[in-house]
């Protein structure tokens, strides 16, 4: 296990599916996923089973409370791109339906994450994705001092209209800048 002072990173089990199947359907979450559908348990199994257990570009975490070792959220790293040293960032408070939280649980989770990443698989950058309407992640990332890299217009239909996507990224020179 990965650990902060409030939370800990440790690997996803498949005990662990149904609640985050429950977490990715809730409507106010799935709209922000690029996975629009409703899952059911063997969709759930299959990503685990494809993704988890068998697919080496993707690293996926439990963030769990310390303090009573409960799960609360997911993140990890998806499309990792080894011979650039890229990878897109997944991420989400579940309980309670924060999706990011002002406990400070989320920002330590990402902070875990990052270090993970860039001190432990010396990555070059990490990205997301995040849709225009997706005000509290945006937030979020802009808070932890990721760019915007690039508008993709268009690019997510929700709620009966377009929506923009932007990339953010965070690149390790400026994580190494900001340890000093």
């Amino acid at each position: 296990m990965i650990k902060g002072k409030l939370v800990g990173l440790r690997a996803v089990e498949r005990e662990d599916l149904k609640i985050m199947r429950d977490w990715r359907n809730l409507t106010e979450f799935r709209k922000n996923f690029r996975e629009y559908r409703e899952l059911n348990m063997e969709m759930q199994i299959k990503w685990f089973e494809k993704y988890v257990v068998e697919d080496d570009n993707t690293q996926m975490f439990i963030i769990e409370r310390l303090k009573d070792s409960k799960p609360i959220g997911v993140c990890g790293l998806v499309y990792i791109n080894w011979v650039i040293k890229s990878a897109d960032i997944s991420f989400y408070i579940g309980e309670k339906k924060a999706y990011i939280d002002s406990l400070g649980y989320a920002d330590e989770a990402l902070s875990l994450l990052m270090k993970y990443a860039f001190n432990q698989f010396n990555m070059h950058k990490l990205w997301t994705e995040l849709y225009e309407f997706d005000t509290k992640k945006i937030n979020f990332y802009e808070k932890h001092k990721f760019k915007r890299d690039a508008v993709l217009r268009d690019n997510c239909f929700e709620e009966g209209k377009y929506w923009n996507s932007y990339i953010y990224s965070f690149i390790q020179d400026e994580y190494l800048k900001n340890k000093e």
